[in-house]
């Protein structure tokens, strides 16, 4: 029951705010009141990017493009409103366009590079971290990307390398962002079985935020995995009470409570676990939560916990 969600998020939220990092264009003072600018459309555009009207931002960049072709930033934001709406192959287009006029926009090849790394396609998105790095090596988005789609591709001490030179360059108040940090690089310690420092980590992330439910969820697949079920099934209640409808949480806190020998709170957890793989269609994951159901009296087949990937 692997899964990606984490990475994805993470990704996004590295670049989501490109779209403020742009000089508005100046309006000409002889324009005629009645007669929008290209960067009137601009700032329409960044106005409903932020009240999260992806569609019609795009109709605003397209507006401002028609009007001034060469327009970069029109194209960067346009195609962080791609991003959005998961058109990847507008997102990248608009990349190459802005790449065009403006070779040196470190923005503009994080959010390519994200758009590729959306589309699974990770060692393009290393290629344009590793190009944002050599424009800036002392920001720190480069490196966490490049971490990410490390990660990915299952190169987990390159990873962790990554998010090591990303916590050096990160601002310390930014404390979400550097909590994730911390998520990222216990769930690469974790899939090395570096079992103590992911332990660290993910602990580490829930000082910085304590209401990180996957930081606690993460900590409980430690915990499991070292045998300590009661801690494991603590961190996946703590998890839960974060994020109530977590069908991999249910599972693995069900998991813990049999191996306990708590075999009603065993059916309960993973009852709802399958409740909640059935609502959120992952059929795989619910007909394998029904198979442990059916086989509860017995050893369970799989014991160990899946860390959120």
């Amino acid at each position: 029951m692997n899964r990606c969600f984490r990475f994805m998020f993470n990704f996004s939220i590295a670049v989501a705010l490109a779209c403020l990092c742009f000089t508005l264009p100046a309006h000409s003072s002889s324009a005629p009141n009645t007669q929008m600018t290209a960067g009137d459309f601009f700032k329409l555009g960044v106005e409903k990017m932020l009240n999260s009207n992806y569609l019609l931002a795009v109709k605003d960049f397209t507006e401002a493009i028609q009007l001034k072709s060469n327009f970069t930033a029109a194209y960067s934001n346009r195609c962080l409103a791609y991003l959005q709406l998961e058109d990847y192959q507008n997102a990248i287009a608009d990349c190459n366009r802005a790449i065009n006029f403006a070779p040196d926009n470190v923005e503009v090849y994080l959010n390519r590079g994200l758009a590729h790394h959306r589309q699974g396609n990770d060692r393009a998105a290393i290629a344009d971290d590793n190009r944002a790095i050599a424009l800036k090596p002392h920001n720190f988005k480069g490196y966490y990307n490049r971490g990410v789609a490390n990660a990915m591709l299952g190169n987990y001490q390159q990873a962790i390398s990554d998010y090591n030179l990303a916590l050096t360059q990160i601002p310390q108040t930014s404390n979400l962002l550097l909590a994730e940090i911390y998520n990222d690089r216990g769930l690469a310690h974790f899939q090395l079985l570096n079992l103590q420092t992911a332990l660290l980590d993910f602990s580490t992330a829930l000082r910085i935020n304590p209401s990180s439910y996957r930081a606690y969820y993460n900590r409980g697949c430690v915990c499991g995995r070292s045998g300590d079920n009661k801690s494991a099934i603590a961190n996946f209640t703590a998890s839960i009470k974060l994020h109530p409808n977590d069908a991999h949480a249910y599972f693995n806190r069900g998991v813990a409570y049999h191996l306990l020998g708590y075999k009603q709170a065993a059916i309960t957890d993973l009852r709802k676990a399958a409740d909640n793989f059935a609502f959120n269609k992952e059929t795989v994951a619910r007909e394998k939560t029904l198979d442990v159901l059916e086989n509860i009296k017995r050893q369970l087949p799989f014991l160990s916990e899946i860390a959120l990937l």
